[in-house]
């Protein structure tokens, strides 16, 4: 259609180019909402996936769960590998939040205060109702689109360009001025709901409204400047000052205001801290926040990591082992060890380190996958039933995990068990978004195993995917 017009139209690219630009904007949103398990899946969102940064969240979100009436819902936290300072929802499943709300945040109550109010987006059903609104206005949006072109082709074959014509344009894009407008003032008002339900679930939680106060306010100073000259009709979000304004009376009022987090929680905040600094830093920015002369367990836990990342491994070893004496039954200091070793190019030193984890966490499956994949990366058969077994366990907390999967087929191979390998690697493929692969793969497993047992299902289903995560 928009080729038959461009014979038409005086200036035919930009105008239709104008006029659909907001129904583009608006079906991207939607596309966006309607699909988060693709878009997680995708590379184009590079989730970080660790056991004890997930099972502190998991700590800090399921108090405000449960106060939201959410705690028989599975919702997840997802950590995006973006060092900026933000948290959102997509659907209700997930809590996205980036690793940098961790590695600015000083405090547990700060990140609570992030989680508990994207929380009050779920429970406020604030997704399905702005799908509701996005349906709408690109419904209002395609109609005001489809009119305005038709007054503009109108005016071209009349001969008046300047007059019809130009008022194509302006039904075309005054509409579509008026929907965004109404858009961004209905999503104000839901994060205006948001701030209160999230202060609500603290209190009922016993937990300060203070950290979600400090956030809000800590972004609003770094947003002070360049909304100074905004329009507050054009923000997506209430305008700072007002809604940190709205928030410190809300939060103020609540009788946990002043409430502390436990040493212990801060101690375990301050270690994820430093992981994700010690990870994802570069080693001089790890030397300069934590320098020799701090001797925390926080400080020693990221030098200890940036060592092992810059190739000094038994450096690194020796530095864990330090912490581990001080520490025996922290999960994550023997996962560290064991990690360490197996990218180091030693697996059978990293299996020890990593059973103690996998015995020691509270939900091991990640530390889980990484065990099998030292036991396989040995090359010893006589690990394959061990590696086997614990990552069919992990897979059943852990469903849609790639790797765990890909490691499961390696040790059904050296088991000479060809037909599980196959599955194994469809499903593999399947998680990576690789649709195509699934399938040659699942059909070739079918003819391996006996028609109608569980495992043939599995592959008779992969076998008829149209598409997988992440594919379009």
């Amino acid at each position: 259609m928009p080729a038959r017009l461009s014979d038409l139209l005086p200036d035919p690219h930009h105008a239709v180019k104008a006029a659909r630009g907001v129904v583009a904007v608006l079906t991207a949103a939607a596309v966006l909402l309607a699909t988060p398990a693709a878009r997680a899946q995708s590379p184009r969102i590079p989730i970080i996936r660790d056991a004890e940064t997930e099972q502190l969240l998991r700590d800090y979100t399921q108090p405000i769960l449960r106060a939201a009436g959410l705690a028989q819902q599975n919702i997840r936290v997802a950590i995006i590998n973006e060092k900026t300072f933000n948290a959102f929802v997509m659907d209700g499943r997930r809590i996205f939040i980036n690793a940098g709300t961790l590695m600015e945040s000083k405090t547990p109550n700060e990140v609570i205060g992030v989680l508990a109010h994207e929380t009050g987006h779920i429970a406020g059903g604030h997704l399905a109702r702005l799908r509701e609104q996005l349906a709408a206005a690109q419904t209002a949006s395609i109609i005001a689109m489809l009119l305005g072109i038709g007054a503009m082709v109108a005016g071209a074959r009349s001969g008046s360009n300047s007059g019809l014509g130009n008022a194509g344009m302006a039904a075309v894009l005054a509409p579509q001025e008026a929907l965004r407008r109404s858009l961004l003032s209905y999503q104000r008002s839901q994060e205006e709901q948001a701030d209160r339900a999230a202060v609500k679930f603290l209190t009922a939680t016993g937990q300060s409204t203070k950290g979600l106060y400090d956030s809000f306010k800590r972004l609003s100073d770094q947003m002070l400047f360049s909304a100074r000259f905004a329009d507050p009709y054009q923000q997506s979000h209430p305008m700072p000052a007002e809604r940190v304004a709205a928030l410190e009376v809300l939060a103020k009022a609540s009788p946990t205001w002043d409430k502390k987090d436990s040493p212990e929680l801060q101690l375990r905040h301050d270690l994820v801290r430093a992981k994700l600094y010690g990870f994802i830093d570069r080693g001089e920015s790890v030397g300069r926040r934590y320098p020799l002369s701090d001797t925390s367990l926080p400080a020693r836990y990221a030098r200890a990591i940036a060592t092992y990342r810059h190739g000094d491994l038994r450096n690194a070893v020796a530095q864990i082992d330090a912490l581990i004496r001080e520490m025996p039954n922290n999960a994550y200091f023997h996962e560290l060890k064991g990690q360490a070793l197996l990218e180091g190019g030693h697996p059978a030193e990293a299996i020890a380190p990593l059973r103690r984890a996998a015995q020691l966490a509270p939900t091991p499956a990640l530390i889980q996958i990484l065990l099998a994949q030292a036991l396989n990366a040995t090359g010893n058969k006589a690990h394959a039933d061990e590696a086997a077994g614990l990552l069919r366990v992990a897979l059943s907390r852990e469903p849609e995990v790639p790797e765990a999967y890909t490691q499961l087929a390696m040790a059904y191979g050296r088991k000479g068990d060809l037909a599980q390998a196959d599955l194994a690697s469809a499903q593999a493929a399947f998680y990576r978004g690789d649709s195509r692969t699934a399938r040659q793969l699942a059909t070739r497993a079918k003819t391996r195993l006996p028609i109608g047992s569980p495992a043939w299902v599995r592959a008779d289903d992969l076998a008829n995917i149209k598409t997988g995560p992440g594919e379009n």
